[in-house]
């Protein structure tokens, strides 16, 4: 089971295909996923595309963007990156750090509060250090937003830390459900400047998903329209 690199213009000829066989299509806009299913099949092929192409839904097809402006931001618990890119350059980034996690447990404060409260002095900072952690994240995202136009937001944030984020004093400049927003598609361990470029170099980069299951469904086609693929098992969905 693995990931694998490939051209948009290789995927458009396996989408022109499964297009006039009568595939069934249907896409997940927060992952940039395409799904194509053979009719009355369980077999299907998963295509997540980069974010230098557009599905086009009216002809199944991906399309080149000429400009694009992304941030990505990416929160861990005491520790968080945000990055602007102009049309594929970093103009500007930014790592934040918190005192946020208890050293004995290694539980950040925010759980700590869910089952003892936060009575004790240093309970206290870690959740005063966690709310300014999240208003120093926003303020800066701000300033992209106010200075740039802004097509695509890269987000990876757990769900714990999510209502943090989005309810902070210093609002974001986006919604929760703004459709630009969709999630980073790799695990990152932890916050910093080079797995946030390695998430950039990910998700410019459209893969085909190959299994067990599509395996025999793909392989024809695998064979004749792309003989040798790049292998690449490191992407967590």
């Amino acid at each position: 089971m693995y990931w694998v690199n490939i051209s948009d213009e290789k995927v458009n000829k396996l989408l022109s295909f499964c297009t006039k066989a009568d595939f069934n299509f249907s896409y997940n806009t927060f992952r940039k996923i395409i799904l194509v299913k053979k009719p009355q099949s369980s077999e299907e092929i998963k295509i997540r595309h980069s974010i230098q192409s557009k599905f086009l839904i009216e002809d199944n097809s991906l399309q080149y963007q000429d400009f694009q402006n992304l941030v990505i931001v990416s929160i861990k618990s005491g520790m968080a990156v945000t990055a602007f890119y102009e049309n594929g350059q970093l103009t500007d980034h930014k790592v934040f750090r918190a005192y946020m996690v208890r050293k004995k447990q290694g539980k950040s404060q925010i759980k700590h509060l869910k089952t003892k409260g936060k009575s004790r002095a240093g309970s206290r900072v870690r959740l005063q250090e966690t709310l300014e952690f999240f208003e120093n994240i926003n303020e800066r995202l701000q300033s992209f937003f106010e200075e740039n136009r802004v097509d695509l937001i890269a987000l990876g944030c757990s769900p714990t830390l999510v209502p943090y984020f989005f309810n902070s004093k210093k609002a974001t400049p986006f919604e929760k459900s703004d459709p630009r927003i969709f999630k980073i598609p790799i695990h990152v361990p932890s916050a910093t400047f080079e797995n946030m470029e390695k998430t950039y170099r990910t998700i410019s980069q459209t893969k085909i998903w190959v299994d067990h299951n599509n395996e025999v469904l793909l392989r024809p086609y695998l064979a004749q329209v792309f003989p040798k693929l790049e292998e690449d098992s490191g992407e967590d969905w």
